[in-house]
């Protein structure tokens, strides 16, 4: 596994700055002349991004990249070690902190770090000689290959849950806080190194860990701003930190911004999103189980021409009264087997019902085509098999996507599929503030590191029906039991509830009208697809070094379209040569050529040995 060209930039954009750290020995003057050198004096900038270094961890150097969801962060990381520590002394301990923002996202690093087999590991084996131990907070606690020869010897790597150290919870004395018998050597060996924390033993974790003096790196670090307290790194005693985000909190020292057009090129993501607005939760349901349909007949067909196996999966986002609230989701499960989708194609994901818990998703050997969850499926959750987020909150509420908008960002074995509705994400709403649901869309992508420019809508006008009023009780005809005639609209209680009539919902897939509308929605999404995936390659074709988040914010000078092909065949930097004056002309200057080179040398007079 190999860095894509915008991931190799970012680990270029690191060395660059430390090389400057090593020129100025000034971390903040090094930060000022890492961004003038690439024509942006941020002192002079008026910009959200970029502002002076901010030293809050005085003395350590802290920078951010800025990378989207799906952009490969934590390969970035495992890529970034090596340019860190070459900059160390041989005789200091390699060491690094890596630390994650959830229980997920802590086991699935983990376990992918310890994994010989896995890309990550062997990027890194092959950056230090196979030299390479990684560790939990328990083998750490209980000394399990940790001790102060190995330390030397190899570059350590501790993946840790940030909650083990963070101070308000010292009341409690956290066991990385105690005194530890398994550690006590470290004291003696590596005490020198800092002074020990007050009211800490010489042998507690935390306190080792000072000692060694880390490396720290910070993945997905917008998840927890609220824990990443000055006190507790700064009690950590680390010599670089290391940040990897979507979305960079206030104050962040950017080094390196990653665009989403660069993912979209390297075929990381579903883009553009495209999204539907529907005029009832029926309808929404309806689109997407053609178009979970439509996708898995697509894939198929892919596969039988050589393609790789894909399981479109729908992601059916309810919004329940409470956040325990099993009844909606079992309800809506039966009314999903009740339209007919089997069972085992449908499982619920919420924080306190988990059916997708040990299943593979990627697995042919797996059934799931529905989830339905609420926001249980936040960063740490990833299938690329995840193509559509359909809301089923009615026309009155609000719509809350952005939590789990990401989840379905992925694109499946990072490539280009031949059918470009494979290539797509969907976004299926109903909602009679289109405009709020766009917003918060939009937020959803801005947490994923992306902007309203990678949305593409695809609404037409509806006119308002008049519900039919009801005189069956609500949860008969909104759950089964007494189901009242199809093609009548149900009216909610209040606006927490959930309107499905199965009977309307499988007239639909029936209905000449509403196969047409289908299909309307279909050659839609090719439509501004192919136009978003042609803005998208212009922009590429423009290769500007200039970051699009800051292209607002530094003044540009278009070429005149009658100088663009001259100016295309200028290559910087040109070297020229002062010509010799004559009598008919003056001294000027000419580009420097090999064959000048060959001026004054006389290769018979060269010496032959």
């Amino acid at each position: 596994m190999e860095l894509k060209d915008y991931q190799q930039q970012v680990i270029q954009d690191l060395s660059a700055y430390l090389d400057e750290v090593e020129n100025t020995n000034n971390i903040s003057q090094a930060f000022s002349n890492f961004w003038e050198n690439k024509g942006f004096p941020i002192n002079s900038l008026e910009n959200d991004h970029l502002q002076p270094y901010d030293n809050s961890i005085t003395g350590v150097p802290r920078v951010t990249v800025k990378v989207p969801t799906a952009g490969g962060k934590t390969f970035i990381a495992c890529n970034a070690l090596k340019p860190i520590f070459e900059r160390y002394p041989p005789e200091k301990p390699q060491v690094c902190v890596w630390f994650v923002p959830s229980d997920t996202i802590l086991k699935q690093t983990y376990k992918n770090l310890k994994n010989p087999e896995h890309p990550y590991r062997q990027k890194i084996d092959s950056h230090f000689g196979n030299a390479v131990e990684v560790y939990d907070k328990e083998a750490l606690l209980f000394g399990q290959g940790f001790n102060p020869t190995q330390v030397k010897e190899q570059l350590s790597i501790f993946v840790l849950s940030v909650q083990s150290f963070v101070e308000t919870v010292r009341q409690g004395k956290p066991r990385a806080y105690r005194e530890n018998e398994n550690l006590a050597e470290f004291a003696s060996h590596f005490k020198s190194l800092k002074s020990n924390l007050e009211s800490v033993d010489d042998s507690a974790l935390i306190q080792v860990i000072a000692y060694l003096n880390p490396v720290i790196i910070i993945d997905e670090s917008h998840n927890f701003e609220a824990d990443l307290r000055v006190d507790m790194l700064n009690n950590i005693n680390p010599s670089f930190i290391f940040d990897l985000t979507a979305t960079p909190r206030q104050k962040s020292n950017i080094i390196s911004f990653v665009d989403a057009h660069k993912l979209k090129k390297n075929n990381m993501v579903k883009l553009p999103v495209i999204v539907y607005n529907h005029q009832d939760t029926n309808e929404v349901i309806n689109s997407a189980i053609q178009m979970q349909k439509t996708l898995e007949s697509k894939a198929k067909e892919q596969q039988a021409k050589g393609g790789k196996y894909i399981r479109p999966i729908v992601l059916f986002q309810a919004q329940p009264k409470t956040s325990d609230d099993n009844i909606t989701f079992e309800k809506i499960k039966e009314n999903l087997i009740d339209i007919g989708i089997p069972e085992s194609h449908i499982s619920i994901k919420t924080a306190n019902k988990d059916e997708i818990k040990n299943e593979d998703l990627m697995s042919p050997e797996c059934e799931v085509r529905y989830i339905i969850t609420v926001n249980a499926l936040k960063e740490g959750w990833d299938c690329p098999f995840a193509y559509v987020l359909a809301s089923l909150a009615n026309k009155t509420s609000s719509v809350d996507v952005e939590q789990i908008l990401g989840r379905v960002l992925r694109l499946p074995y990072v490539k280009k599929h031949d059918d470009e509705l494979l290539n797509y994400s969907y976004v299926f709403t109903s909602s009679n503030d289109f405009l709020g649901t766009l917003e918060k869309i939009v937020e959803g992508l801005n947490k994923s590191g992306f902007s309203a420019k990678n949305v593409r809508t695809i609404q037409k006008e509806f006119q308002e029906q008049e519900p039919t009023k009801q005189n069956t009780p609500l949860l008969g005809g909104l759950f089964g039991g007494d189901t009242p005639p199809s093609g009548e609209i149900q009216q909610a209680s209040n606006e927490g509830d959930i309107q499905i009539d199965t009977g309307q919902v499988k007239q639909f897939s029936n209905s000449p009208e509403h196969k047409k509308k289908f299909e309307d929605i279909i050659n839609l999404s090719k439509e501004t697809g192919a136009e978003y995936e042609k803005q998208a390659a212009e922009l590429e074709k423009e290769d500007n070094p200039i970051p699009t988040i800051l292209r607002d914010q530094v003044p540009t000078f278009p070429i005149k379209e009658v100088f663009k092909d001259e100016a295309e065949k200028v290559k910087l930097p040109s070297f020229h040569i002062k010509s010799t004056p004559s009598l008919i002309e003056e001294e000027t200057l000419v580009p420097l050529t090999k064959g000048l080179l060959l001026k004054g040398f006389e290769l018979d007079k060269q010496d032959s040995t």
